[in-house]
């Protein structure tokens, strides 16, 4: 999201559903017996900001988090993993980072989620595109190869939220190298590939291999920011916004606007649709944000679209971490029959 990429540059998105599209196996891809279909369905982001990946414990995510989330009625977590961090000069991923990434995968997959691996190094590749490109495709080969023939569930997302400096051009060619890489040695597997990250959503523009019908699109929504991010405080014009309410038939319209510009381009060009983040800060006066998040969340779903809430924790956040519970308007707002 614009907002969240600028607060941590400054402190630091059918009818086709995705329950039709496949993602195969080793044995597959050698040939044999398909798998059966993948269903994304209801997701939330995960473990962005937290200590887990310097080898911290409860910090403040839990992995028995995970238990809570799929009885919430989740299907899948999208894992916000900021790997140019971990990088050496020579751009080698860390190997003890990339075994707690292994077992993060594992526990995912231990609870009948489908985890999506969102590499999330946006404030990076908004900034830097040759920088962004060089550690982005060295990020691939060394994912690609560690993961080739393991979790067949596991998901691949390219980049979040590509934009600022990148243009489109400038992006079609990095995501199609960084596709090309992964299917060196996964031909086969699911892959998120995203929309340019401006306000008028060039879906558009998106140059994707014809024959690689292995790929999801998504792009994010926080329209309207002053509602979405109001009393956000990293920021000095959002921070001074609210109480703004949300819901009005000029609302939804617009929302639904939005929505369709990228429904008419999946169905013409026959791709599945992720709306990968929405949400509203805590800010917001509550039932204008339970309104927003239930009317996107249901918006998604009628058009045959898997999403994530963002997200788990921090701000935004669903589940209040320090009582171990879920924040009961916003649960009931994204999954009306939660448990």
């Amino acid at each position: 999201m614009n907002a969240i990429c600028a607060r941590w540059a400054a402190a630091f998105g059918l009818a086709l559903a995705l329950s039709v599209l496949a993602i195969c196996s080793p044995a597959e891809a050698a040939g044999q017996a398909k798998s059966a279909p993948l269903k994304l369905g209801r997701g939330i982001n995960i473990l962005g900001y937290d200590g887990i990946w310097e080898g911290g414990r409860n910090a403040p995510f839990r992995l028995d988090n995970l238990t809570a989330i799929r009885r919430a009625g989740f299907s899948h977590v999208r894992i916000n993993f900021f790997g140019f961090k971990f990088m050496n000069p020579e751009n080698a991923l860390d190997e003890v980072v990339l075994r707690r990434l292994d077992a993060v995968i594992e526990e995912v997959l231990a609870r009948n989620l489908i985890p999506i691996l969102d590499e999330h190094d946006t404030h990076v590749c908004q900034r830097d595109v040759s920088g962004c490109a060089e550690k982005l495709k060295a990020f691939w080969t060394q994912i690609a190869a560690r993961y080739a023939g393991k979790y067949p569930r596991l998901v691949f997302e390219v980049l979040n939220e590509p934009g600022g400096q990148m243009t489109s051009a400038a992006w079609n060619a990095l995501l199609n190298e960084c596709l090309g890489i992964i299917r060196a040695t996964n031909p086969r597997r699911l892959v998120i590939a995203a929309v340019l990250n401006v306000d008028e959503m060039p879906v558009e523009d998106l140059v994707l291999p014809s024959d690689d019908r292995n790929l999801i699109v998504t792009f994010h929504y926080y329209a309207p920011l002053r509602f979405t991010h109001q009393g956000a405080p990293w920021s000095p014009t959002f921070s001074r916004i609210g109480p703004l309410d949300w819901g009005t038939p000029e609302d939804e319209q617009k929302a639904r606007a939005d929505f369709e510009k990228v429904k008419s381009w999946s169905e013409r060009e026959k791709r599945p649709v992720y709306l990968g983040e929405f949400g509203v800060y805590e800010a917001a006066p509550a039932e204008a944000r339970t309104r927003y998040l239930s009317f996107m969340a249901r918006s998604a779903e009628r058009l045959g679209w898997a999403w994530a809430y963002w997200q788990f924790d921090h701000d935004f956040a669903a589940f209040d971490s320090a009582r171990q519970t879920w924040k009961p308007e916003i649960i009931r707002a994204l999954i009306p029959n939660a448990r």
